[in-house]
């Protein structure tokens, strides 16, 4: 699997990423700018990634701006064609003004930017970014966001948790779902989800911020190396 790093006007984890893709797990990647028309060779064997930022100095909304990038087209379609698509923080926030997840994010509901690690629940094992997470474990991971909420409508909802597409819950260090454990007022403790057909992800905290020793938390990079051992085979 091969990865296109997607760069908007204020991205700013966009070196990160590409770090621990080339460096720390070893794959192919490269940067694809917000103007560019198509995904320079990409296929849909690979992963397009939608980093954290403020894409646009988040005027509008978040993420509003960007889906409106040229890239975009090719992302979506990318998507529609069952190639993955992983969108982190403002990433997330893209693909949800994209259409490419239900849902939005809304400011945090104390109204303040929160910069912290949080500790999230895997929800479910059916997706590549889970497929080889703990179930019954915590994984620390940091959040840096303003517009975190998760929220959609009750329908929806029911339909993320009947379809088992929610990928992460906030939780205790214990593991321990409840309200205490909500850095943002997300509803239903909602940290990531992913589409019907399983090949889009959003989340809001940061696993390319807890992926080496040097920084004291490798939480992170169990998702990057399920990803990569979850590529499905081309014929």
């Amino acid at each position: 699997m091969n990865f296109g790093v997607v760069v908007f006007p204020g991205s700013n984890c966009d070196d990160d990423m590409v770090h621990v893709l080339s460096t720390v797990v070893g794959a192919n990647v490269r940067k694809l700018w917000h103007k560019d028309h198509d995904l320079g060779g990409l296929t849909t064997s690979d992963c397009i990634i939608l980093p954290g930022g403020f894409s646009y100095g988040d005027y509008v909304r978040s993420g509003a701006i960007a889906r409106l990038s040229p890239i975009m087209t090719a992302v979506i379609e990318h998507a529609r064609q069952g190639g993955y698509v992983w969108g982190i923080c403002n990433g997330f926030q893209i693909l949800c003004e994209a259409g490419l997840l239900p849902g939005a994010l809304l400011h945090n509901a104390n109204q303040k930017f929160i910069c912290k690690n949080v500790y999230l629940r895997v929800v479910t094992n059916q997706s590549a970014i889970t497929a080889d997470l703990d179930l019954q474990r915590a994984y620390k991971i940091p959040i840096a966001h303003a517009e975190g909420r998760y929220y959609t409508d009750a329908q929806t909802l029911a339909e993320l948790q009947a379809n088992d597409q929610i990928l992460f819950r906030y939780c205790h260090p214990d593991g321990t779902v409840d309200d205490a454990a909500n850095p943002n007022g997300a509803l239903d403790n909602i940290a990531g989800i992913c589409n019907a057909q399983r090949n889009v992800f959003g989340m809001m905290p940061h696993p390319e911020r807890a992926a080496e020793d040097i920084l004291g938390n490798t939480d992170g990079l169990a998702l990057f190396t399920s990803l990569l051992a979850h590529t499905p085979v081309v014929v």
